[in-house]
């Protein structure tokens, strides 16, 4: 079975189609989404629309959530903050309420899947570092586990101690534990703009990092077009 886990889709919908269109070339049978499907780029309803189409397990990330509550949003800049008070406005009230529904954490088959951390994953802390990772691999009961939210692919390992290695692709080992960050669909900040995603081979025990090429131009056009700031647009071209 191949899986293909993505998110931090941020209403890029032409990078969504990428992925989507590439994990179908690869055979992927099965599909996972972390979270943060609004926030940031142009489409929030299209994109909602095409996850929830897809029947696939979702968590909830906090641009989900900022976007669909009821009262005023919380802890984000300047930026993010004009972005979410644009994505409300352009949500329907059957958009918001799927979000709101999303569980926080869930286990898919023999792996977890949550947007921020396994410790506190309501105060959507951020897995930066060996640190982090640690704090979440003690509440962590599967051998895997999958995160977003940093829009950096990551992998933590825990064999004994703590340690970080760039997602590329690899084999699972026993006796190891896995807390992977599977990068951003829409809005990369590792330095590539390239949408990426993660694909789990069940039966090969294997991980593989896909980055892929998409139609930026339209994304950044579809930005200026509804009105956005500009610095969303540009911040896509550099994968910042």
């Amino acid at each position: 079975m191949r899986t293909a886990i993505f998110g931090d889709i941020h209403a890029n919908l032409h990078a969504l189609e990428a992925v989507l269109a590439d994990a179908a070339d690869q055979r992927c049978t099965n599909f996972v989404c972390m979270g943060d499907i609004v926030g940031y780029n142009a489409f929030p309803s299209e994109c909602i629309a095409r996850v929830r189409d897809m029947g696939c397990p979702v968590v909830k990330g906090n641009h989900d959530e900022q976007a669909s509550m009821l009262g005023d949003q919380e802890g984000f800049n300047a930026l993010a903050e004009e972005a979410i008070n644009w994505t409300r406005k352009h949500l329907s009230n059957e958009d918001k309420e799927w979000l709101r529904g999303l569980r926080l954490q869930r286990q898919v088959r023999d792996f977890t899947i949550v947007h921020a951390t396994l410790d506190t994953p309501h105060k959507w802390g951020y897995v930066f570092n060996q640190l982090d990772a640690a704090a979440s691999f003690s509440y962590q009961t599967t051998t895997l586990c999958f995160i977003g939210h940093t829009h950096v692919p990551m992998a933590y390992i825990r064999d004994g101690n703590v340690r970080a290695t760039p997602l590329d692709s690899f084999k699972l080992q026993q006796g190891k534990k896995y807390l992977i960050n599977v990068g951003s669909v829409g809005q990369p900040r590792d330095g590539d703009p390239r949408a990426a995603y993660c694909i789990y081979d069940t039966a090969l025990g294997s991980l593989k990092l896909r980055r892929l090429d998409y139609d930026l131009q339209g994304a950044q056009q579809a930005i200026r077009d509804v009105g956005l700031p500009e610095r969303l647009a540009d911040r896509l071209a550099i994968g910042r």
